[in-house]
């Protein structure tokens, strides 16, 4: 299977490339400048030098390909229109990467027993999220509804993902900022009492929901990318121990702001992000090999 994969020079795109490519699927991936381009051919994919916004360009690649990986931008509507444009009618497969922060409540590290099911972009759901994630919530729906236009449409919500990456991008985002945080300063920190809860995946068994759902998943769905949960407590305590740091410490959201910003501050590391989802188990018989964080912390981080 030929498949065009925006993101392919990133953590999330990159590693699934590699997937494919271990898969003896051909890759087509999107990258924006010649030294990336040149990286990904050299890891056995073959690259398209564009960008996002480069409509015509998307276009051609998503009626050139037998599916289409959007793992570039979850909040680029363009991107998705574009793909959608090119795809329709034809019944192939668009997988569309999403993030759990969409569930995420301005908690500032404090606990939640709100727990989210896949079905919160039902018709019958009265969810609805916070004001900054209402536009990435509107792409989802957009992917979905395309359903109807003859794609078979998938999007998938990745939640805190860890390990390190298998194609050129190495690191993912929470546990990254962390750490460099936590060198640069002497001491690791947390949102508050860091009693918020983050479902958690992967990369790796991501990498394998994603090759399932290529060729498994009914066109309109919508998973949850998710193996287990831990607190920032918990993350951030098993850090310490790997970079023989003392104890972690928290910090008022003002503080936590001023280092890391208002999205990754109040969203990806004080919110709480639970969600649970059994389909991907059940339906398209998906069987992750990795279910602790805090064991991948002590055992990776003190080795790098």
């Amino acid at each position: 299977m030929r498949v065009f994969v925006t993101g392919a020079t990133g953590y999330i795109g990159g590693t699934i490339a590699d997937r494919l490519l271990r898969a003896g699927h051909e890759v087509v991936g999107l990258a924006r400048a010649p030294d990336k381009a040149q990286e990904l051919e050299r890891l056995g994919a073959t690259a398209t030098l564009g960008r996002l916004e480069d409509h015509d360009l998307l276009v051609d690649q998503a009626l050139a390909a037998d599916a289409v990986i959007n793992a570039a931008d979850s909040d680029h509507r363009g991107a998705v229109e574009a793909l959608v444009a090119g795809l329709a009618g034809s019944g192939k497969p668009l997988l569309h990467t999403s993030g759990s922060s969409i569930v995420g409540t301005d908690s500032r590290g404090e606990a939640s027993d709100e727990v989210f099911a896949n079905d919160i972009l039902g018709k019958d759901s009265t969810w609805r999220p916070a004001d900054d994630k209402q536009a990435r919530v509107a792409i989802d729906r957009y992917v979905l509804a395309a359903a109807d236009r003859g794609v078979r449409t998938v999007v998938l919500c990745n939640t805190m993902i860890y390990g390190h990456g298998r194609g050129i991008g190495r690191d993912s985002v929470q546990i990254p900022a962390l750490v460099r945080q936590a060198r640069k300063s002497g001491t690791v920190r947390r949102v508050g009492t860091g009693d918020n809860l983050w479902s958690n995946v992967h990369v790796d068994d991501m990498a394998d929901l994603y090759l399932l759902a290529l060729t498994a998943a009914p066109a309109g769905s919508f998973y949850f990318v998710e193996n287990g949960e831990a607190s920032l407590a918990d993350i951030t305590s098993a850090i310490a121990q790997a970079l023989d740091l003392g104890t972690a410490e928290g910090w008022d959201i003002d503080a936590a702001v001023q280092e890391w910003g208002h999205e990754l501050a109040a969203f990806a590391l004080g919110s709480n992000s639970r969600v649970r989802d059994e389909t991907t188990r059940g339906q398209l018989g998906w069987r992750p090999r990795h279910s602790s964080i805090t064991k991948w912390i002590k055992e990776e981080l003190a080795e790098d």
